[in-house]
């Protein structure tokens, strides 16, 4: 069983999300763990957040499952419903299809890290629940991230 050396790993920073989305993300970070094991049937990434900053735009997945636990400090996840403050061994998951969208912020003045672990689909749609835009992903295909409003037309930026 190889073990991995997160203190080798170089932290993923940026986005993927056009602007002005991508600038939103400041502050989170990642480190792709499953991809450091060599793992090809799912994802598994260590989610760091400092103060202040989200996880990502509130989304839904069309056909990954999406599986979360907090491992340090305390977010707070948002969905339709509303929200809630979770801390260390809080889990949360997140079943393909569901239109319910999520993300987590970090409220606090520590940072906060979480462990997703998701399914990689051949082909995968995310939708996101606050703003007009969805994106569809091809892994493997280079410009595999195509973005789109949710009707479809190609993205041109903010309406």
């Amino acid at each position: 069983m190889p073990v991995i050396d997160r203190n080798s790993l170089t932290p993923r920073t940026g986005s993927i999300y056009p602007e002005p989305f991508a600038t939103m993300m400041r502050g989170r970070s990642s480190l792709r763990l499953g991809d450091a094991g060599g793992l090809t049937q799912f994802g598994v990434n260590l989610v760091m957040l400092e103060p202040g900053a989200m996880s990502s735009l509130r989304h839904w997945h069309l056909n990954e499952d999406e599986f979360v636990m907090v491992t340090e400090g305390e977010c707070t996840l948002v969905q339709d419903a509303g929200e809630t403050v979770m801390r260390p061994g809080d889990c949360a998951a997140f079943p393909a299809g569901n239109t319910d969208g999520h993300h987590f912020i970090n409220r606090t003045d520590s940072r906060a890290s979480f462990l997703v672990v998701g399914t990689r689909a051949p082909r995968e749609v995310a939708t996101y629940s606050d703003v007009d835009l969805r994106v569809e992903v091809t892994p493997g295909e280079k410009g595999a991230a195509v973005f789109t409003y949710k009707d479809g037309t190609p993205w041109k930026g903010p309406r």
